[in-house]
């Protein structure tokens, strides 16, 4: 990516997304599919990036998801990133200068962790939850880090790459006689 950061396409002019002026320095851009810019902070950077992305006016977390990327080290990122098994990915949304941006953390290989959005986007708390109950991905400062989707005695994280597929016995109903 050049010097200049991201940029959006506007009526056939490039136009560069800058970092807010509060956002922790060192973090790395880069284009972003179905974005307009992509941000990659370290673990330490990600709350103050996210808080100064806000206080910038991006109103709204529309996303945040968890991926596992067990056999994937080789994915493309910026140079300078070291990637690891579990991301966090989170897209933000400024409905006043229409601008989406994705950040992607690296969230770790053995224990995924990150900071939870809930302070800055009460609304991320589910999200937070799921990525939680489905890999395995821990939320410093959640309210109520518990499973959502699973029940609370599943044992390991569904969508981890790692995770056995197990039997579960499926008990189907008599079909219907004739009609």
């Amino acid at each position: 990516m050049d010097a200049g950061g991201p940029r959006r396409s506007k009526g056939g002019n490039a136009e560069v997304i800058p970092l807010p002026p509060s956002a922790p320095p060192g973090v790395l851009t880069s284009d972003a599919l179905a974005s307009d810019a992509g941000f990659f902070p370290t673990p330490d950077q990600y709350l103050a990036l996210v808080r100064a992305l806000k206080d910038d006016g991006f109103e709204l977390c529309a996303d945040l998801c968890g991926v596992d990327y067990l056999e994937h080290f080789d994915r493309a990122l910026p140079e300078g990133v070291t990637p690891t098994r579990f991301e966090v990915v989170v897209n933000l949304l400024s409905l006043s200068k229409r601008v989406r941006v994705r950040v992607r953390v690296q969230a770790g290989t053995k224990e995924p962790r990150v900071d939870s959005l809930f302070d800055l986007y009460p609304g991320s708390e589910a999200m937070e939850r799921e990525a939680f109950d489905l890999f395995g991905i821990l939320f410093d400062g959640h309210p109520d880090l518990t499973r959502i989707l699973m029940p609370e005695e599943w044992e390991g994280h569904p969508l981890r790459k790692d995770y056995a597929v197990g039997r579960v016995p499926v008990q189907f109903k008599e079909a219907p006689g004739p009609r």
